[in-house]
C-alpha cells in the first residue's frame, strides 16, 4: 500500500510555538478513536467470557491467557515501539499498528478455536503497543503552543481513562444483543477511518539522528517488564507465593541489565538524556503513583459492587459509569488553572490531595454504601486525571521533541508498573484483613477470596450460609477500608512531595 506522504518534520528541542488550527484538532479527533479502542480492549472481554467459554470451551489456563495476553504483550512492547517510532516515523508506525489491530480484531471476532483467539489477542497487544506511544508523540508534535498542548493532553488522558470504563459496558451490551465476536468488530470502523484520514491529517515526524536500532534492548526490555508485571498482577489473588516473588526478582535483574545497556549502547532504546531534562523524571514517577492510586482502588470497587452489594455484572458496569461524569472536567480545569498563573506544583499537589480525599471517603464505607463508594470513586479519579494530564504535559514538553516516542512509551510503561503495583500492594493489604475476619472453622475456599466464601455459603443450608456470607462481605469491606486508609496516606505524602519536587517547574516552551 502506498501511503501519501507529507514533509517529514523534526522539531528542534525548543520549537517556536505556533497555534494549531482546525486541521490539527481534527487530526486529534481521529487519534482519539484508536486510543479509546486500545484502552477499551483492556476490559472488553469482561462480559464476553461466559459466551466464549460456551463456544470455544477453553481450559482454565487458556481462559486466563485470553484475558491476560493482551495486557502482557502491550506492556512488554511499549518501549520497543516508542523507540521504533522515533526512527521509522511515528505516523508510519501508527498506521502499520492500526492495520495490524484491525486485522487481528477481524480474526478474533471469527476465531473458531481457543488458540486462534489467544494468538489474535497477542497481535492486538502488538498493535496497541504501536498505537499508544505514537498517538501521544504525535500530539506532542502537532501542538507546540503550551496552552493548546495542555488541552490536547488533557483530552488524551480523559479518553484513556474513559475507555477502560466503557469497555466492560460495551461488551455487556454487544454480547446481550449480538454474539461475543462483536466486541472485536467494533474496532474495524475506527481503524479504517484512521487508515483513510491519517496520511492526510497527521504530520510525519521522526528523529533523524536516532542511530541504528538497538535490537539487544528489545528482549532485555521485555524480560524486565513482563516478569514484574506478571508477579504483581498475580499476588492480589494468589498471595505472596515464592514463584511470584522470584518472577519479580528476575524482572528486576533484567531491569538492571536493561538500564546498563542504555547507558553503554551507542544508540540506546531509551536515551539517558531524557532524564537530564528537568521535569521528565518527576513526571514519570508521579504518573506511576497516579496509576497506583487508580488501579489500587479499582481492585476493590469492582468486587464491592458485585459481590458485596449483589449487583449483576451489567448493573455494576452501568453504576461504575457515574463516577466518570466529573472526570471529564478534571483535566480541562487543571490546565485552565495553570494557564491562569497557578503554579503547576500546587495544582498537581491539589490533585493528589483530592485523590487522597477520595480514598478517605472509601475508608468510611460500610457493607451497604453504594452512593458513598461511587462518590469516592468520582473524587479519587478526578484528582488522578488532574495529575496525569499535568505531569504528562510537563514530561513530554521537557523531553527532547525528537525523542517524543521513547519518552511517551516510558511514561506508559511506568503507568503499567504503577497499576500492577497498586493492585499488588493494596490488594494484599485488603486480602490480609479479609482473611483475618473469616472464622477459622470456615473452609479454605472461604479464606481465599470473597467469591469463594459466597460460593461456600450458597452450599450451606439456612442461617449458616447466610451468616458466612454476611461475615465474608463484612470482612471484605474492612479490608477495603484498611487498603483505602493506606492509599490515602500514600497520596497525601505524594502531594507534599510533588509540591516540593515540581516547585518552579515549567514546560520547556513556556
Amino acid at each position: 500500500m502506498t501511503i501519501p506522504t507529507s514533509p517529514v518534520t523534526t522539531t528542534p528541542p525548543r520549537p517556536e510555538a505556533t497555534r494549531a488550527g482546525r486541521r490539527e484538532w481534527t487530526a486529534l479527533g481521529v487519534l482519539m478513536l484508536p486510543l479509546l479502542l486500545v484502552s477499551m480492549d483492556v476490559s472488553v472481554l469482561y462480559f464476553a467470557v461466559p459466551a466464549i467459554s460456551a463456544d470455544l470451551e477453553p481450559s482454565g489456563t487458556q481462559q486466563l491467557w485470553i484475558f491476560d495476553i493482551y495486557g502482557f504483550v502491550l506492556a512488554g512492547l511499549l518501549m520497543t515501539m516508542g523507540s521504533l517510532g522515533d526512527r521509522v516515523g511515528r505516523r508510519r508506525l501508527l498506521l502499520c499498528g492500526a492495520a495490524a489491530f484491525g486485522a487481528a480484531s477481524l480474526v478474533a471476532a471469527y476465531a473458531d478455536s481457543t488458540e486462534t483467539l489467544i494468538a489474535a489477542r497477542a497481535v492486538l497487544g502488538i498493535g496497541g503497543a504501536t498505537l499508544m506511544p505514537s498517538t501521544m508523540a504525535l500530539v506532542r508534535t502537532m501542538f507546540t503552543d503550551p496552552a493548546q498542548r495542555a488541552k490536547a493532553i488533557g483530552l488524551w488522558s480523559g479518553v484513556m481513562t474513559a475507555g477502560i470504563a466503557l469497555g466492560s459496558v460495551l461488551s455487556g451490551v454487544l454480547v446481550q444483543f449480538f454474539w461475543w465476536g462483536s466486541v472485536f468488530l467494533v474496532n474495524l470502523p475506527a481503524m479504517a477511518l484512521l487508515l483513510l484520514l491519517g496520511p492526510f491529517l497527521l504530520p510525519e515526524s521522526k528523529n533523524p539522528e536516532a542511530g541504528r536500532f538497538d535490537w539487544l534492548s528489545v528482549p532485555l526490555s521485555m524480560a524486565a517488564v513482563l516478569p514484574v508485571v506478571y508477579g504483581l498482577k498475580e499476588i492480589p489473588s494468589q498471595g505472596w507465593h515464592v514463584q511470584y516473588g522470584a518472577s519479580i526478582a528476575v524482572g528486576l535483574v533484567f531491569a538492571f541489565l536493561f538500564v546498563r545497556r542504555q547507558r553503554t549502547a551507542a544508540s540506546p532504546m531509551i536515551s539517558p538524556a531524557l532524564f537530564r531534562a528537568r521535569g521528565y523524571a518527576p513526571g514519570v514517577l508521579l504518573n506511576l503513583v497516579s496509576s497506583f492510586g487508580i488501579m489500587g482502588s479499582a481492585y476493590f470497587t469492582t468486587q464491592y459492587l458485585q459481590a458485596v452489594l449483589g449487583k449483576s455484572a451489567m448493573e455494576a458496569a452501568l453504576w461504575a459509569l457515574l463516577p466518570s461524569v466529573p472526570i471529564g472536567a478534571a483535566a480541562p480545569l487543571a490546565a485552565a488553572l495553570v494557564q491562569r498563573g497557578v503554579e503547576r506544583a500546587h495544582v498537581v499537589a491539589a490533585g493528589f490531595a483530592i485523590s487522597a480525599a477520595g480514598y478517605g471517603l472509601l475508608s468510611l464505607t460500610g457493607a451497604d454504601s453504594l452512593w458513598l463508594v461511587l462518590a469516592a470513586c468520582g473524587v479519587l479519579a478526578s484528582g488522578i486525571v488532574m495529575v496525569m494530564s499535568l505531569v504528562t504535559d510537563l514530561a513530554l514538553s521537557t523531553a527532547p521533541a525528537e525523542r517524543a516516542g521513547s519518552a511517551s512509551s516510558l511514561l506508559e510503561t511506568g503507568a503499567e508498573f504503577g497499576g500492577a503495583l497498586g493492585m499488588a500492594v493494596l490488594g494484599s493489604i485488603g486480602t490480609g484483613v479479609y482473611r483475618h475476619g473469616i472464622p477459622d472453622s470456615a473452609p479454605a475456599a472461604a479464606h481465599e477470596t470473597l467469591g469463594g466464601a459466597l460460593a461456600v455459603a450458597g452450599q450451606w443450608p439456612g442461617r449458616a450460609g447466610q451468616a458466612l456470607a454476611a461475615t465474608a462481605r463484612e470482612a471484605f469491606t474492612h479490608g477495603m477500608q484498611a487498603a483505602a486508609g493506606v492509599g490515602a496516606a500514600l497520596l497525601a505524602v505524594t502531594a507534599v512531595a510533588a509540591a516540593v519536587a515540581l516547585r518552579g517547574s515549567r514546560t520547556a516552551d513556556a
